[in-house]
């Protein structure tokens, strides 16, 4: 065995003769193995019965000398055994690495034949650094499904994968919501807030371990609302409050960035507070007849009012007696008896008196209300006298060439007047003339214009028996009189007007029209819920007059004109005096006789009837928002060491502003600053006032508090129509005269402004002029030719070339979209004719604006010719 096998020279070991005839068979067997580093492995190989036994590797004979022989008796069968060792280094497998794998194989002679071994493969065991795949963070909802992804390092042997969250080892077994697929991925089954964390893939085999970056994996939790909260006391003790309720958004609270709860965290509703009644003694009963025992009494009641809801009760007796003197006395019971048959005799008598009475009143009554609906002819024509129109020549003479003929209106109307109403909103009318006779000469139009008294109208307006209800305040109302040409009226300083066009008023009638703001406090206008006014209360008329076409009513909004925070109605009050819903904004139909076109400050009412409008608005989202002016005033003269600052909250509408400077300048007062418009917020949070940065060597505030607040539904429901904080401060010289601070005025959470206020307290002795009130130099009352800017037949030209449909398109239609109107496309075809529609809208737009060339260049551009009268001259007419 000192050889080589193979070699001629190699010895044999001699078996006993009984195993002489068995073939040898392994007891153990090569195994593969990996090489780890530099560390050789070692093959072992035992065969029983043999004489010789070698390894073979890669087809080569392993040296004897390579070999670690021993021999050995099996115990039990008395057989020899031999086992063989051998060393694989890493440097014998890396001198054919690459072309094929290194293996070992073992084999053992006996004197019957020959046995070979099962091959054992030795490689070099490694693990790359790099995975092919990493886990990817992720963010998910509550209970939904994670799937992290991992694709280890390439190795040899191949890696095991683990997974970690936060450093510690997931164990599937233990935590059956985890689950680890064949291809190793992590499956998170459904993610808990307590799956939120760093997750690892970790690789390892004998040679290395590798983890991978971390994967971070953000379990959020969307925001559910909770259940609200029982309604809130409501806020006023007696009469009109609010009240609101809530919810959080806490079922569940929104975690990890999850979704807020969408909607309104707090709902406000109207409540009305019934106020604690104290009664109130009846008047005394007469006094009864004497009786028996001479003595008479009377009685009262506690009735007027009845105490209630917690009223004190009434305070005193509710029986007196008297004795009666000697005279009075009954000298017999039957006296007594026949003085109670008189006295029901004679009840008896009044009450068929007074039954009959009424009687006759309800007979008179039906009598005269057959014709409730009919006016006399005398309503319109009573007191009106033929009238002579010269009409001016007006500013833009040059763009008129041709003259109107006016002759029509010399003519008195002598047709009756039919109100618009339905059956059941009648009033009554009665047979004589809905005004008072006028007196001769006393309206007549020179130059376009109305030439009466306003206070003699406003008196005479007053006496009718529909008009007692309207405020005498002549600053607040215009009114004239109009024919088939039409006019307009306005209400200066107050962006209040009403547009009469050509046609609206039948041929051969003549109108008186009035048009005035409402002062709030004057009419109560009924809001429920969360409404507030956004407008102001506005009256033409007389109700009933007949119209051809519609009428234009312009007045401004104190909202943000975004409809889909909104849900604004527009609201008329009917001949009963209650106010009813007309149309809702955004959902008009042609069919009905109102329509509204919303621009960002103003309300254009297209108006087939007149009355009393107002625009009252819900918001629909927290967003919603109304438009506050504010405005700051301080006292004109100053000679104590006391100084006001006023500030003014009201909405942005100019009517209210107009009224607060008139008051303003009666009370001597001077705008401070420029007036600033604030977003203020459906957020059900206050407004507060704060001044600061005063110089303190020179000035300290008298406000014991940090800020002035002015509770949110006292400005969200409009029934005032301005509100005021007066900061008193205090200068410690008189010869202290500048004054610089900031004054902060800002919803709670919400907007807010700042005024840098730096002047001289006695230098600027301006007050309320008006520069700063800019007066409207206009006429309030314009009627026929000179209230509007296109003349009247150039008007009807104009309008019999653009209604005829025209096949290139260039007709009314393209008319409204050059003038951005093309959203009220449906309503405009709906009219007798599109054209007047919009030329009458834009005649409300553009009253003071107006560029009637602009308008001719338009007509120009949609290729019609007419429009090129527009431009020429007088020198050319």
């Amino acid at each position: 065995l000192s050889l080589a096998p193979g070699s001629e020279h190699t010895a044999t070991a001699t078996l006993p003769a009984a195993f002489s005839d068995l073939l040898p068979h392994f007891l153990v067997e090569p195994e593969d193995e990996y090489i780890v580093k530099n560390k050789p492995v070692t093959l072992t190989c035992r065969s029983t019965p043999a004489t010789q036994i070698y390894f073979k590797c890669n087809g080569e004979w392993v040296h004897q000398d390579d070999h670690l022989i021993e021999r050995t008796v099996d115990p039990g069968t008395a057989l020899p055994v031999m086992q063989v060792t051998i060393d694989i280094t890493r440097q014998q497998v890396e001198k054919i690495f690459g072309l094929d794998e290194y293996w070992c194989q073992c084999v053992a002679w006996s004197t019957t034949g020959t046995q070979k071994s099962q091959k054992a493969y030795i490689r070099i065991a490694y693990l790359r650094k790099n995975f092919e795949e990493e886990p990817q963070g992720k963010e998910v909802a509550l209970d939904q499904e994670v799937l992290l992804r991992c694709h280890p390092p390439e190795g040899v042997p191949q890696a095991e994968v683990e997974w970690q969250r936060n450093e510690d080892v997931i164990d599937p077994a233990s935590d059956p919501n985890f689950f680890i697929t064949a291809d190793r991925n992590l499956v998170i089954k459904k993610a808990r807030l307590a799956d939120t964390g760093n997750y690892t893939c970790v690789a390892k085999n004998i040679v290395a371990r590798r983890k991978s970056t971390s994967a971070t994996v953000l379990v959020y939790v969307n925001g559910g609302w909770s259940t609200w909260t029982t309604w809130s006391s409501c806020s006023a003790v007696c009469g009109r409050g609010w009240q609101k309720r809530s919810r959080s958004c806490t079922n569940p609270t929104p975690l990890n960035g999850g979704t807020s709860c969408e909607g309104q965290n707090v709902q406000k509703s109207a409540c009305v507070a019934t106020c604690p009644v104290d009664g109130g003694w009846s008047e005394w009963s007469k006094w009864s007849a004497c009786s028996a025992d001479c003595s008479m009494w009377r009685s009262r009641e506690c009735t007027q009012p009845s105490p209630g809801t917690g009223g004190k009760d009434c305070q005193g007796p509710d029986l007196q007696s008297l004795n009666c003197t000697s005279e009075q006395c009954p000298q017999t019971v039957s006296g007594a008896e026949d003085v109670a048959l008189y006295v029901g005799m004679v009840a008896v008598a009044l009450c068929l008196t007074l039954l009959l009475i009424v009687v006759i009143l309800v007979y008179r009554r039906k009598k005269e209300g057959l014709d409730a609906d009919v006016a006399d002819s005398s309503i319109l024509t009573t007191g009106f006298q033929p009238m002579g129109i010269k009409p001016s020549k007006p500013e833009n003479s040059h763009l008129l060439t041709i003259q109107p003929d006016l002759t029509t209106t010399t003519t008195s109307y002598q047709g009756t007047l039919r109100s618009r109403h339905d059956a059941t909103g009648k009033f009554s009318m009665t047979n004589g003339p809905l005004l008072d006779p006028l007196p001769n000469g006393s309206h007549t139009l020179h130059n376009g214009k109305l030439n009466s008294d306003p206070a003699e109208f406003m008196s005479r307006l007053s006496t009718q028996s529909y008009f007692k209800t309207l405020p005498r305040d002549i600053a607040n109302t215009s009114y004239g009189t109009f024919n088939f040409l039409g006019g307009r009226l306005t209400i200066p300083n107050t962006g209040i007007s009403l547009l009469i066009p050509p046609e609206a008023i039948p041929r051969g009638k003549i109108y008186e029209i009035y048009l005035t703001a409402q002062r709030k406090e004057d009419l109560r206008l009924p809001l429920a819920g969360c409404q507030t006014l956004l407008s102001p209360v506005v009256s033409c008329g007389p109700p009933g007059v007949v119209l051809s076409r519609p009428v234009i009513l312009s007045m401004d909004h104190c909202f943000d004109a975004c409809l889909d925070n909104w849900a604004v109605r527009l609201k008329k009050q009917n001949y009963e005096g209650t106010w009813e819903d007309v149309l809702l904004m955004g959902e008009e139909l042609v069919s009905e006789p109102y329509y509204c076109q919303l621009e960002a400050e103003t309300c254009r009412l297209f108006s087939e009837q007149l009355g009393t409008f107002a625009l009252v608005g819900e918001s629909l989202h927290m967003v919603a928002a109304k438009r506050l002016r504010l405005v700051l005033f301080s006292d004109a003269y100053c000679s104590t060491l006391e100084y006001n600052i006023r500030v003014y909250c009201m909405d942005d509408t100019q009517d209210v502003f107009k009224e607060v400077m008139q008051m303003e300048r009666q009370l001597g007062g001077r705008l401070i600053d420029e007036p600033h418009v604030l977003l203020f917020k459906d957020s059900y949070h206050n407004l507060r006032l704060s001044i600061h940065d005063m110089p303190q060597a020179h000035w300290r505030s008298k406000l014991l508090a940090g800020y002035q607040e002015i509770p949110f539904y006292h400005i969200w429901n409009g029934s005032q129509r301005y509100l005021h904080c007066t900061f008193t401060l205090e200068r410690l010289s008189l010869s202290t005269c500048e004054l610089t601070c900031q004054l902060c005025v800002w919803q709670v959470e919400g907007e807010g402004l700042s005024f840098s206020l730096d002047f001289n307290i006695t230098k600027d002795t301006r007050a309320v002029d008006s520069e700063f009130l800019l007066m409207d130099s206009n006429a309030t009352a314009l009627a026929g030719p000179s209230a509007f800017q296109i003349p009247y037949l150039i008007r009807q030209k104009i309008c019999s070339s653009l209604d005829a449909p025209c096949p290139n398109g260039a007709d009314w239609r393209m008319l409204a979209q050059r003038l951005k109107l093309e959203r009220h496309m449906s309503f405009f075809a709906s009219k007798a004719s599109p054209t007047s529609v919009i030329l009458d809208l834009w005649e409300a737009q553009h009253f003071h604006s107006g560029n009637i060339n602009q308008l001719a260049t338009v007509m120009a551009d949609i290729g019609k010719q007419e429009a090129m009268i527009f431009l020429v001259s007088d020198g050319e007419c």
